[in-house]
């Protein structure tokens, strides 16, 4: 692989490994049934997608401490998207969302397979459930199988364990802050734990701590994938409401019918005053928004100014995670990989 960080390469890299380790896994479930092939099916699709920039930021936290490209790293890279695809699946779950990459959800997909039973919706979300359940266990095997060395593997295990716990812990915080007084400072809260770890700074620590890294290293790695992590989410929750489906694959009403808890949300709630505050209420407490309810919530966020709000945020953080990489000894070709990560991240509109 060249020493610029080339996207489009690296993730036909990231989808041959998925592709070949999913085909091999799925070979092994249909060996115990050939009726399990509609989960084998949504292990496959939830997969197939995705911008894989989880494997991005393991792969050069590995580079930036030192160590040459390689294929075992490629595969424990991997991993990360294994765990993204689980979360998306259990995601997809709790918010009742019929889209994911513009195809239907596991939970939807999988009613086909159940034909016309009085339970089918019920037993296909517990399906779901347990192929995101299939997803994290396949994650840890790719992680513990990839080729690497068994003492790299046991300098990542408890990060592994804390990026498990922490990407958890946001989805519970999500889940009960729900349906509360929106609050900016506990939807970042939300957002850090939810996304901004597991998407930015555990995979470059695991990168990291795989290849050896200096304390100082993971230090600086702390502080560009924090901030990076949160502007990456800020970025989703106005693509949420205000992305093009049609780029997205998301229907644009999910936050909203969710109600979940986002900055975009407080912060719209923060810049109302009490005439508008009802009309948001009154928008929230809706039981089956439409099209008519998502155009008047955008309208109203538009009014009190949040947009331009979280647009300010997301630039405060990518200039704070930038800068965490000035002045840092690493390879250049990493530092060069880093810096346009952050510009993928954060610039994006899918």
């Amino acid at each position: 692989m060249s020493e610029r960080y080339d996207p489009a390469a690296f993730k036909a890299r990231i989808d041959t490994t998925l592709a070949r380790f999913v085909a091999q896994e799925n070979d092994e479930l249909l060996t115990v049934d050939p009726k399990l092939r509609p989960v084998a099916e949504q292990i496959v699709v939830a997969t197939a997608h995705g911008k894989r920039l989880r494997a991005a930021f393991c792969y050069w936290g590995w580079r930036a401490a030192g160590q040459p490209d390689s294929d075992a790293l490629i595969r424990a890279a991997a991993a990360m998207e294994l765990v993204h695809a689980a979360a998306s699946v259990q995601d997809d779950i709790i918010d009742d969302s019929p889209l994911r990459h513009g195809v239907p959800t596991a939970q939807i997909a999988l009613r086909t397979s159940l034909g016309g039973r009085p339970s089918a919706k019920k037993s296909a979300r517990a399906l779901a459930m347990l192929v995101g359940d299939l997803l994290v266990a396949s994650a840890g095997h790719l992680f513990l199988v990839s080729g690497l060395p068994a003492a790299y593997l046991s300098r990542a295990r408890p990060l592994w364990m804390a990026m498990a716990r922490e990407l958890i812990a946001g989805e519970c915080l999500e889940i009960l802050c729900t349906g509360a007084a929106p609050d900016t400072e506990e939807s970042l809260k939300v957002v850090r734990y939810k996304t901004a770890k597991y998407t930015v700074e555990q995979p470059l620590l695991i990168g990291g701590a795989l290849a050896g890294a200096h304390p100082r290293l993971s230090k600086a790695f702390s502080a560009y994938g924090l901030p990076l992590g949160e502007a990456f989410q800020l970025r989703d929750d106005l693509l949420g409401l205000f992305g093009d489906p049609a780029r997205t694959g998301k229907a644009s009403i999910d936050d909203l019918r969710a109600r979940r808890p986002t900055a975009l949300l407080a912060e719209t709630w923060r810049g109302a005053d009490r005439r508008q505050r009802k009309q948001l209420g009154a928008l929230l407490d809706r039981p089956d928004p439409g099209p008519d309810e998502l155009r008047e919530m955008c309208d109203l966020m538009n009014r009190v100014g949040a947009p331009e709000r979280i647009e300010r945020m997301i630039a405060e953080r990518v200039e704070r995670a930038t800068g965490a990489l000035a002045g840092l000894a690493v390879p250049p070709h990493a530092a060069s990989a880093l810096r346009e990560l952050a510009h993928t991240a954060t610039t994006r509109n899918h």
